[in-house]
């Protein structure tokens, strides 16, 4: 990063167990999530001042780009959308094998990530630099052995030849 001053440089600073690939692909499969799958809820986020930090996990990314009066009536149509944290492992399942096929668990392995539990981990990092919003219900157990990474990521990839 060559921004000290943007969240993830003290994020990957602070904690070394994944790459920045890794938190930025768990952000770009929760709008996967949403905008591809359809998946989420209509609820209300809360504010990290609001619950204790071994709450999270139905989020949301926050929209930093747009600024202050912009899109209004375009926000106050779009209601916030959270997943549970089994629904976002399940998208972020399925968008690494649309993203890498045969070799999705082997990146995920390259950037740190060897378990469902993982990917609440970097949520959870999310939510603590504003990056997702959390609503009250939310856990982080969410995320625990959500899907075993060896099954989950196998794909019988078969080889046809024309007749």
């Amino acid at each position: 990063m060559s921004n000290p001053a943007h969240p993830f440089t003290e994020l990957l600073d602070r904690d070394k167990r994944y790459q920045l690939d890794a938190y930025v692909f768990v952000f770009e499969a929760l709008r996967y999530a949403q905008e591809v799958l359809g998946l989420g809820s209509e609820a209300a986020a809360e504010t990290s001042e609001d619950t204790p930090d071994d709450r999270t996990e139905n989020v949301q990314p926050v929209d930093e780009s747009a600024e202050e009066g912009e899109g209004a009536e375009e926000d106050e149509d779009r209601k916030e959308r959270h997943l549970t944290g089994q629904e976002l492992c399940e998208a972020i399942r399925l968008y690494a094998i649309e993203q890498f096929g045969y070799m999705a668990k082997s990146v995920l392995n390259h950037w740190g990530i060897q378990s469902t539990k993982d990917f609440g981990e970097i949520v959870f990092s999310l939510i603590e630099i504003g990056q997702m919003r959390k609503t009250p219900g939310d856990r982080r157990e969410d995320f625990k052995e959500v899907f075993d990474f060896e099954e989950g990521f196998r794909r019988k990839f078969e080889i046809t030849l024309p007749d």
